[in-house]
C-alpha cells in the first residue's frame, strides 16, 4: 500500500499572517471566518452606529453639507449680530421705509442700545423730523421687531470748519445757524 502524499503544512503568509497578528493584537483568538449574509452585517452595523449616537438618516443634520446661508445665519446669531445686521439692513432701504421725502432730507448715520441717530441736511428738517419722531420710530420697529428703536436723537447739518483757510477765525466763530 502507497504511503498518502505528506499532508502540506498551510504557510501563515500575506492575508493569513496579517489576519492572526490583528486577532493576536486586539486579544482574540483566531476563529474560523464564518461568513453571515450581508443584510445581516448591514443590520448589525446600522444597529451598533445608532446606538454610539452617529446614525445619519433621510433627514439633514449637522454632519451634511450646509448652505452658506444656514451657516452664516448661525454665525450671527452666536454672536449676537441679529438686530446690529438688521438696523443697518434698514440704513441701506431708508428711504423706502420712512418714504421718499423724508430720506432725500434725513440720513441715518448710527445706532446703539435703542437710540437711533439721523443727520438732516437742513435745520428746517431738525424741526419737521422732532414731529414725525414717533411715527418712524413706529414704522422703523414695525420692519426690526417691537422695541429696537425707542428714541431718535436727531442732528442738524454740520456747519463749516473755521480752522483752516485764509480767513481763519480764533475763536468759536460767527454765531449763525446754517441751513
Amino acid at each position: 500500500m502507497p504511503k498518502p502524499p505528506p499532508a502540506e503544512e498551510h504557510d501563515d503568509s500575506g492575508l493569513d499572517l496579517a489576519r492572526s497578528i490583528a486577532r493576536g493584537l486586539a486579544g482574540k483568538t483566531p476563529k474560523k471566518s464564518t461568513r453571515s449574509s450581508p443584510a445581516r452585517t448591514d443590520a448589525a452595523r446600522r444597529w451598533r452606529t445608532a446606538r454610539e449616537g452617529r446614525s445619519s438618516g433621510a433627514h439633514p443634520d449637522d454632519r451634511d453639507p450646509q448652505t452658506m446661508d444656514t451657516t452664516m445665519g448661525r454665525f450671527v446669531s452666536e454672536q449676537g449680530w441679529e438686530t446690529e445686521l438688521r438696523v443697518h439692513g434698514v440704513f441701506s432701504r431708508w428711504e423706502a421705509i420712512v418714504g421718499r421725502d423724508v430720506g432725500q432730507h434725513v440720513t441715518p448715520e448710527s445706532f446703539a442700545d435703542g437710540r437711533l441717530v439721523v443727520r438732516t441736511d437742513s435745520t428746517a428738517w431738525a424741526t419737521q423730523m422732532k414731529l414725525l419722531a414717533p411715527d418712524v420710530v413706529r414704522r422703523l420697529n414695525e420692519v426690526l421687531g417691537e422695541g429696537t428703536v425707542q428714541v431718535i436723537d436727531i442732528e442738524g447739518p454740520r456747519g463749516p470748519s473755521w480752522k483752516k483757510g485764509r480767513l481763519r477765525v480764533k475763536g468759536r466763530g460767527p454765531r449763525d445757524t446754517y441751513g
